[in-house]
């Protein structure tokens, strides 16, 4: 450790370029990270919202609750408990004002007796009464949508009163306007006939008899929302090639540095100095330099954090930031792999002739 340390403070500009590189690698990562948590929330805030398990479907809907209605007659053959079940429908709307920019959301129509309108959080307002009220996502707020505003939905003439925002209310980064599912059926034009796109359940074991229906758990349904997957495989990707290229840029900076310390390692190895010391030694300045590097990367990313608009979609996990810390330490260690097979192998008669 005090030789690590006296390196460290006798070589100071090298080392600091060291630990610049690894800040700027450890920064992006972590900005990465923030970036795909925060989409992946603005995915799924309002199914985690209603505290569901499994989604009963349209067969040929192909996971997308979009593409599923239900009719009448199959919803009648469903087990419905108000306090687990619910029947909701979904729409793409786009909500219009002649003051105001037009923004892309979507409606979620659903019954004033259901456990998801009865658990709905408001900042402020008050819950959908009748088929032309409306509950927005908060996010609409920043776009100058107030309480008390009538707007038009899509193309359709009839006008809709905004009553209340809440917390957590989009899905497939999409805004949700929360209405009645009589509201539903007039905006996707639909006849009577049809009665949901879908009932959601608390129950993790719901069972479908109807074989027209499928059930689907929540991490199935989530899964196949359009471009879940690939968004996540993408961050994935890339924070993974991420490491890689932190693995290699610690294992070549300690490989020359080592390389350069040969004769000074030589001489300690003839002093006396076992190679198990300097083995050590090695590992913990890659390790101080990691751990320097993440800390000071911790702390940009916070400040960044702090000044970016409300409008990205960043979040910062805990847990999720500690895993990559981790990550980050382990690499920090592999590099060193190298560097320490050089010094195991010195001879110090060889170097110092």
């Amino acid at each position: 450790m005090f030789l690590a340390l006296k390196e460290i403070k006798h070589e100071k500009l090298r080392y600091t370029l060291v630990i610049s590189i690894i800040v700027l690698i450890s920064y992006l990562i972590f900005i990465l990270t923030g970036l795909a948590q925060g989409l992946a929330s603005q995915n799924t805030s309002a199914i985690n919202s209603w505290q569901v398990n499994s989604f009963v479907l349209n067969k040929d809907a192909n996971i997308n609750l979009r593409q599923s209605f239900l009719t009448k007659n199959q919803v009648h053959t469903l087990k419905q408990n108000n306090k687990q079940d619910a029947l909701l429908g979904q729409a793409s709307i786009v909500i219009k004002h002649k003051n105001k920019k037009q923004v892309s959301a979507t409606m979620i129509g659903i019954k004033t007796n259901s456990f998801i309108y009865k658990d709905m959080k408001l900042i402020n307002g008050h819950k959908p009464n009748n088929d032309h009220e409306l509950v927005l996502d908060e996010s609409l707020i920043n776009q100058n949508y107030h309480l008390g505003e009538w707007i038009k939905l899509n193309s359709s003439p009839q006008k809709y009163k905004i009553v209340g925002f809440t917390k957590n209310a989009k899905i497939n980064i999409s805004p949700i306007a929360y209405g009645t599912l009589s509201a539903w059926k007039q905006i996707n034009n639909i006849n009577n006939n049809f009665a949901a796109s879908a009932l959601v359940s608390k129950n993790r074991n719901y069972k479908t008899n109807n074989t027209d229906l499928k059930t689907y758990n929540k991490k199935t349904f989530i899964n196949n929302l359009p471009g879940y997957q690939a968004q996540n495989m993408t961050f994935e990707f890339m924070i993974g090639f991420l490491m890689i290229i932190s693995l290699i840029i610690i294992t070549i900076f300690l490989y020359i540095i080592t390389n350069q310390k040969l004769p000074n390692y030589a001489v300690l190895r003839a002093q006396g100095i076992s190679a198990k010391l300097l083995i050590k030694t090695t590992i913990f300045q890659s390790f101080i330099l990691v751990i320097g590097g993440i800390i000071i990367s911790s702390v940009l990313a916070g400040l960044t954090y702090m000044v970016l608009p409300n409008n990205v979609p960043i979040l910062f996990n805990m847990p999720t930031l500690s895993l990559v810390g981790l990550g980050l330490i382990i690499t920090s260690i592999l590099g060193s792999l190298i560097p320490i097979k050089i010094i195991s192998k010195i001879d110090p008669v060889k170097i110092i002739n």
